[in-house]
């Protein structure tokens, strides 16, 4: 299982809403992506401080690579992905993405 983690530093005019459209399009994926499990999407409860400003994020599971490369390349996600980058403070700057083998 591949758990891709993405963290999202927004400019501070985005407003509440505009975060959630991405992330419901995301979980949106998940019936059309095969192998893609499972969405997990929200703001941090800041119980430790130290997001640096990354507040907000998603995990999507994968059952493998291949399911996640599925996901890269499918068009509607990489539309999601590029408003997320317009929406991200410094654009690519603002967004950090990890995969992580489980």
């Amino acid at each position: 299982m591949i758990r891709h983690i993405v963290l999202v530093r927004f400019r501070r005019e985005v407003d509440e809403h505009q975060i959630a459209a991405p992330f419901s399009e995301i979980e949106a994926l998940q019936p059309r992506v095969p192998g893609m499990l499972r969405v997990v999407s929200g703001r941090s409860l800041e119980l430790e401080k130290l997001e640096k400003g990354f507040r907000h994020g998603f995990i999507v599971e994968f059952d493998g690579p291949a399911a996640l490369e599925v996901y890269q390349n499918n068009e509607d996600h990489r539309r999601t992905g590029a408003r997320l980058v317009d929406a991200a403070e410094g654009g690519l700057e603002g967004i950090l993405v990890f995969d992580l083998s489980a």
